[in-house]
């Protein structure tokens, strides 16, 4: 059976859900948009659910990306309405925002070129705002912009950041992270910008944890980038909250370098 390859922008409150992956008996972003699409075209219908990068329990997005081999039998007959059947079917902490064919060389994980998240962080007395609750840490202590953001500096570029990951076997945890800044928005809300061709588990709220021990003065600027040295994951480092933490974008690389990017991507995880 001929299928197309569809690209599907994905939001999410990650409040409810046990991350994006499916597991037995819990409730996933993944399982959802399984179920809502199984219902539209057969729940035994194989679809390939690719996803960017699989976020945390409780990790919330506005930018997720994945993709689907839908049959082409059921795109000529979804086509136009796809987007509305499924927020019909779809949970309201959810949405599939955008549905468009691309090539098939098109790897929603391995074509990606970056992906950014941010970070946001309260540090006013009496916490996050009731309606941001859900997406913004609160931190007890005064934080001081200037030394986050001096503390981000030393962490900049490629490195081998198994102090901040946790470890996968036969997985590298080399990164090269392009971004990583933060800000005091009007609100008073610290947001920390993170950016890197692919991130390992835990790393960026095993980072904004490392900074955050800096901003309020417990740690010195250069604390985290030290912590470059070792090999394995530090005991020292506090790994942030997860509802503070939100994917905001994935790029990709130009249609004609979809292949070439992921199979070069394939190669450096392996």
């Amino acid at each position: 059976m001929s299928s197309i390859r569809l690209r599907l922008d994905v939001s999410y409150d990650g409040a409810d859900f046990s991350g994006w992956a499916v597991q037995p008996g819990r409730r996933t972003v993944a399982g959802v948009l399984i179920e809502a699409l199984g219902r539209l075209v057969g729940p035994d219908t194989p679809l390939g659910l690719t996803v960017a990068g699989r976020t945390d329990a409780g990790v919330h997005a506005t930018g997720q990306v994945c993709h689907i081999d839908l049959p082409v039998d059921d795109w000529e007959r979804l086509t136009g309405s796809l987007l509305r059947r499924l927020a019909a079917l779809m949970p309201p902490d959810a949405r599939v925002r955008a549905v468009a064919p691309v090539p098939d060389t098109f790897d929603a994980r391995f074509s990606a070129t970056f992906r950014r998240y941010e970070y946001r962080v309260t540090d006013d007395q009496w916490g996050p705002e009731p309606l941001r609750r859900h997406d913004t840490l609160g931190w007890m202590r005064p934080l001081d912009l200037d030394r986050l953001n001096a503390a981000a500096a030393g962490l900049l570029g490629e490195h081998d950041f198994a102090a901040f990951c946790k470890r996968k076997e036969h997985a590298t945890t080399i990164r090269a992270i392009s971004r990583l800044d933060w800000r005091r928005d009007p609100d008073r809300i610290l947001v920390a910008t993170v950016q890197a061709d692919a991130f390992c588990q835990a790393m960026v709220r095993s980072l904004v944890g490392a900074m955050l021990f800096v901003g309020d003065g417990r740690k010195e600027p250069g604390w985290p980038a030290r912590l470059l040295t070792l090999r394995e994951r530090s005991s020292e480092v506090t790994v942030a909250a997860a509802h503070g933490l939100t994917l905001v974008q994935v790029g990709y690389a130009d249609e004609a370098d979809y292949a070439a990017r992921a199979e070069a991507t394939r190669r450096l995880r392996a």
